[in-house]
Formats: C-alpha cells, sequence, structure tokens
C-alpha cells in the first residue's frame, strides 16, 4: 500500500504524458495497464477470507437485529387470538406493504407491524397508521434483517 502511495504522483504523471503525446488514441491508451499494476501483489490473512465468507453466509440467512415495530393491537381476552387474526387481516387489507406479525406472549396476543432500523422510521409509520389504528405506538424489538441474495 505504501509502494502505490508512494509511485502515485509518477503515474499520474506518466498517464497525464502519454495522454498528450497522443492524443486523438485514448481509447488503446485506457486499456494499456502499466506493468507496475500487474506486479502488486497482495498478501492477506487466510483468516480474512474467511471471516468475509461468514459475513457473506450470515448475510443470505438474513437474521435479527434491535430495532422497533408499531404496535397496533394487544388483549388478553378469551377470543383475542380471533381478534389479533381479525386486526391482522384488516391491517394488510389497509397497508399491503408492511409486514404483520402477531405474538403470545403470556397472557397477551399482540400484533405488530414493520421492521424499523429506527424510532423515527417508527413514528412516521405510527402517524400514517393512527387513521385506522387510533391505539397504535411504537415498541423495541427484534426485527427482521432485509434478506440480499
Amino acid at each position: 500500500m505504501r509502494r502505490l502511495l508512494i509511485l502515485a504522483p509518477f503515474l499520474l504523471f506518466w498517464q497525464w504524458s502519454t495522454s498528450q503525446v497522443n492524443p486523438q488514441n485514448t481509447a488503446s491508451s485506457s486499456q494499456h495497464i502499466p506493468d507496475i499494476f500487474r506486479s502488486i501483489e497482495t498478501k492477506q490473512d487466510p483468516e480474512l477470507m474467511e471471516l468475509v465468507n461468514l459475513h457473506i453466509r450470515k448475510n443470505q440467512q438474513g437474521g435479527t437485529m434491535p430495532g422497533f415495530r408499531v404496535e397496533i393491537f394487544f388483549s388478553s381476552e378469551l377470543n383475542a387470538r380471533q381478534k389479533a387474526q381479525n386486526i391482522k387481516g384488516e391491517f394488510l387489507s389497509a397497508f399491503p406493504d408492511y409486514n404483520v406479525y402477531i405474538s403470545y406472549i403470556s397472557p397477551d396476543f399482540k400484533v405488530r407491524v414493520g421492521n424499523f432500523r429506527t424510532r423515527n422510521e417508527a413514528l412516521k409509520a405510527v402517524n400514517l397508521f393512527k387513521g385506522q389504528f387510533p391505539k397504535a405506538f411504537v415498541v423495541p424489538d427484534q426485527i427482521e434483517l432485509p434478506k440480499l441474495y
């Protein structure tokens, strides 16, 4: 890396001087790769490549991270499960672009919406939902990471 930083001004001067000599032939000069770039070898620890591969595998699997969701319903009544299913269907018909999650944490059934990384993102969504779900509020939760592959 240090060699490249030292040689960079000379390479820039060389590039400038060759483009000044033959300005009509810029296509062929851009295809020519100087020998200095061919002879540079990078040495890296094999454990670094394993770490990068682990990172790629984790991204492919998805996973969770701390974030925020909007809770639009919770209840511990006898028919809370059915109400939660109804609320989920009602929400999806009004806002089909958001993910909806029903969870049971004794004694409550909860319906939570979205995967927001920041509280501000969740607050914007609450303002959008307030017309149809006036009791909506932001809660911290484990959110799903977007799948990149």
